[in-house]
């Protein structure tokens, strides 16, 4: 594990401060980036999602999923955990918070961004760090590969319409056309591009063209994540400043998110008798979230300034220490399994 993502989460937490900075010292500025938009897209935050979307569907190899049947037990776990569980927990989790518990300490405009946010967090499953959760955890890599590239197709068709329908289940009003669009931008277009890159640097089945690629775009990731984090925060600086509360309201319901999705997760793959080096990374794929989605996606549908967008970035500060706390839970129960 590289030295950015180790300390992921030291590093997202200076973008939001100095975003935080900028947007409280510089606010016209903030304003001229946030008008710069084509189709309810902001242009420079496209931008940047996508320095960090591409370089992680390079890394998806489609011939892999030949292999679809070798681990089925497995395979099924993680797509039940993703598709048929975790969209609907979130879901519930965000209403119970935010609808119940935290009702007096949120209006009910804010209230509802914030389900928004969750929800599209919890529809996203994972395509990247779940490589480097399944390494720590000595895990499968052709089962993780398996399972990205699967998820990733699913996820052209599924993402849309299960968040669509726990959008309007939640009472938010839904703009198909928007979301549809952010679909197609953000997974489906890179998704191509990704495989295209692929199909040309292995065309002699030589990974080296290919890691050798993905090193020279890696900084360019990190800078897209960055700066996307500090930009987001600059736009919710005056709203972070009067209610820094948000910021923890948002991490409870998410943080028990996490750990529940991995709990039963964890609990299954041992009931169905899977080895460890499987068990490990369907939890984790499972329980971590295509982060850089989601927060693409609650830009275009409710804005830069929205609670949607807060909450997809607060998903980013919270994922990274919880799933190293998942991993050394993981190599710590590696004799449950045989």
């Amino acid at each position: 594990m590289g030295l950015f993502e180790r300390f992921l989460s030291v590093w997202v937490g200076l973008a939001i401060i100095v975003g935080i900075i900028a947007g409280t010292t510089v606010p016209d500025a903030f304003a001229v980036i946030a008008n710069f938009e084509f189709a309810h897209v902001n242009v420079v935050i496209a931008v940047l999602i996508w320095l960090m979307i591409y370089p992680m569907m390079v890394q998806v190899d489609f011939s892999s999923i030949k292999d679809v049947g070798k681990k089925p037990k497995g395979l099924a776990l993680t797509l039940v955990i993703n598709w048929l569980i975790k969209p609907f927990t979130m879901a519930f989790l965000g209403w119970l918070f935010f609808k119940v518990l935290f009702a007096d300490w949120v209006d009910p405009a804010t209230a509802t961004e914030y389900i928004a946010g969750m929800i599209l967090l919890g529809v996203a499953p994972c395509t990247a760090m779940v490589f480097v959760w399944s390494e720590m955890t000595k895990g499968d890599a052709n089962y993780t590969l398996v399972q990205v590239s699967i998820n990733d197709i699913i996820m052209i068709f599924a993402f849309a319409p299960i968040a669509g329908l726990l959008l309007g289940v939640t009472d938010i009003t839904v703009p198909w056309d928007t979301l549809i669009l952010s679909v197609m931008l953000y997974v489906l277009v890179p998704l191509i591009a990704g495989a295209l890159t692929r199909k040309k640097l292995d065309n002699g089945n030589d990974h080296s063209k290919i890691n050798s690629f993905l090193a020279k775009m890696k900084p360019w990731s990190i800078i897209g994540l960055l700066a996307t984090v500090a930009l987001l925060f600059g736009f919710q600086a005056q709203t972070i400043l009067s209610k820094p509360e948000a910021i923890v309201l948002i991490a409870i319901p998410l943080l028990i998110q996490t750990y529940g999705i991995f709990a039963i997760a964890y609990y299954m793959a041992k009931r169905l008798k899977l080895p460890h080096n499987v068990a490990a990374p369907a939890g984790m794929i499972g329980t971590s979230n295509f982060f850089e989605l989601a927060v693409a996606v609650a830009i275009s549908v409710f804005g830069l300034h929205s609670g949607a967008a807060l909450a997809t970035v607060v998903g980013v500060l919270v994922e990274v220490p919880v799933m190293l706390s998942l991993v050394w839970f993981a190599n710590r129960t590696r004799h449950w399994f045989t």
